[in-house]
Formats: C-alpha cells, sequence, structure tokens
C-alpha cells in the first residue's frame, strides 16, 4: 500500500491525476489505508502525500488550525479542517508540511484546537 500512495503522491504533486483518477483509485480499493490515531512518523519530508480512511472523532488533541502539528490526533483534526464530520468515516487526503514557527488554536465543527509553539512536524488534512 505505501509504494501505491508514493506513487499517487508523485503523480499528484505533478498534477497528472484528476479527483476522478483518485476516486477511482480509493473505490479500487487500492489507495487508502486505515488511517493511524497519530501521524507523526509519517511527518518526516513536507510534500508527501497520504490518503487514509478516517472516522470523524471528537477524543484526542489537536494543536494548530489548517496546519496541525504531527502530533495531532488525525481524527478529531480531519473534523476540526471539514473533511469529515463526528461519526462519519471517509477518505482524507493528508500532506506533510515544513513546520510552523507558532500554531494557532480554534474552535471549529465543533472541535477545539489548541495553540502552540514550534514543533518538529506538521501537516494539513483535506477532504477527498
Amino acid at each position: 500500500m505505501k509504494v501505491i500512495q508514493e506513487l499517487v503522491a508523485h503523480f499528484d504533486r505533478k498534477g497528472k491525476l484528476t479527483k476522478k483518477d483518485i476516486k477511482t483509485l480509493i473505490d479500487q480499493g487500492l489507495l487508502a489505508s486505515e488511517a493511524p490515531q497519530r501521524i507523526m512518523d509519517l511527518c518526516d519530508t513536507p510534500g508527501n502525500t497520504f490518503y487514509f480512511r478516517v472516522t470523524g472523532a471528537i477524543e484526542g488533541m489537536v494543536w494548530g488550525t489548517d496546519i496541525y502539528t504531527g502530533d495531532s490526533a488525525l481524527s478529531p483534526a480531519a473534523v476540526h479542517a471539514g473533511a469529515v464530520e463526528v461519526g462519519e468515516s471517509g477518505i482524507v487526503k493528508v500532506t506533510v508540511l515544513t513546520p510552523l514557527a507558532q500554531y494557532q488554536g480554534s474552535i471549529r465543527n465543533g472541535i477545539t484546537t489548541h495553540d502552540f509553539g514550534r514543533f518538529g512536524t506538521a501537516y494539513k488534512v483535506e477532504k477527498i
């Protein structure tokens, strides 16, 4: 699965895949894997993208808004970002980003995130 995700991420960054192409891969079960609770171990290279099946939850700590610290819990971050609703399962795209110097918390979609200073890894999460 990891090799497929790396290939898809490469072609996605190059603009060679449409949303329809990605949906086809997901529908065939070739792309999205079950989401880990935290993705910090995957956040080592900015620009890497991953596709996960995630179920929206309110439990778990999240730091940041739109860009989250790498140790933020993925399920509530996905709800906060508007990618899924609490209790809803869906496919999300997670993109590893260059860490920020400061993360600003906020309240969105029933999820409260927190402020944090510098942290070594970061990601954003988007709805597919």
